[in-house]
């Protein structure tokens, strides 16, 4: 059967895959954060995962006001780099999953979480950016992607704890899926940053690096963080880090840290990455 290996969470912010694409990520102030990275791009290369379930937020490049699904998934044999208004970004087309992206949509709502159903899109640097840290600059991703989209964008965004519980009726899914695949989930987003307003460049460096702590171990705490927490003390799109809670779900009941990365800054966001192993039960 398919089997969740690992779970990775990453900041996505679009100025990192600008300074990869346009040749930038060895100069001084890119240097650094490509290089909390490196142990992982390692790691990849080593796990081989065939399928990444990646969740990630839209930005107004497949959705708007007019669509604004909580939760989505992409189930097409292809997803296009998105243009986001300076045309698409020089990385590969996306290679989905289409028949554990259908299974996922199917028990996930016989399992009572409904979830919209996608049937072309494009996706942006909420998707791509992740992939390329990882990965690095290749001609072809070399592993399928399932896109899982969550608005975090427009309230409200879903709670943590549904976030969580999400995680888990998608781990249950793929526990199911009666194909040997090495499957990894992905939380994309974050950490603290507010982008208009007063508080704009707003960064938190003591609530970020409690947040990392609380994703390793047994405990589930962060399930239960509202809403105005995350605004209070990692800004407005700090919301962002409620998809990390859905990659910590699908782990099980106790996941152990195997890599960790905090800098600032990289634009005007903290930038937060780690990669955790479910323990088994």
């Amino acid at each position: 059967m398919a089997r969740i290996t690992a779970g990775i969470a990453t900041s996505h912010i679009p100025a990192v895959g600008a300074a990869l694409d346009n040749g930038k990520a060895q100069e001084p102030y890119w240097a650094p954060v490509f290089a909390g990275y490196d142990w992982t791009r390692q790691f990849e290369q080593a796990e081989k995962p065939d399928v990444v379930i990646l969740v990630y937020n839209d930005h107004a490049s497949a959705f708007d006001m007019r669509v604004i699904p909580t939760f989505a998934i992409g189930c097409a044999d292809r997803f296009n780099p998105a243009d986001e208004g300076w045309g698409p970004r020089p990385v590969p087309v996306v290679e989905g999953h289409a028949d554990l992206a259908w299974h996922i949509a199917q028990s996930c709502v016989l399992d009572e979480f409904d979830i919209t159903i996608i049937n072309e899109m494009d996706v942006d640097h909420g998707l791509t950016v992740p992939l390329s840290l990882m990965f690095g600059q290749v001609e072809r991703w070399p592993v399928k992607v399932v896109p899982i989209a969550v608005n975090v964008v427009t309230y409200p965004p879903p709670t943590g704890n549904r976030c969580w519980a999400f995680g888990e009726a998608i781990a249950r899914a793929v526990e199911s899926f009666d194909e040997d695949l090495n499957v990894q989930i992905w939380g994309t987003g974050g950490m603290s940053h507010q982008l208009q307003g007063p508080r704009a460049g707003l960064i938190n460096k003591e609530w970020d690096n409690r947040f990392l702590d609380r994703l390793s171990g047994t405990t589930d705490e962060l399930r239960h963080m509202p809403h105005i927490e995350y605004l209070r003390e990692a800004g407005s799109e700090g919301i962002e880090l409620v998809m990390w809670l859905i990659m910590r779900g699908a782990l099980g009941r106790s996941a152990e840290q195997l890599h960790r990365f905090y800098h600032v800054p990289a634009s005007n966001t903290a930038v937060g990455h780690i990669v955790l192993r479910p323990n088994q039960e």
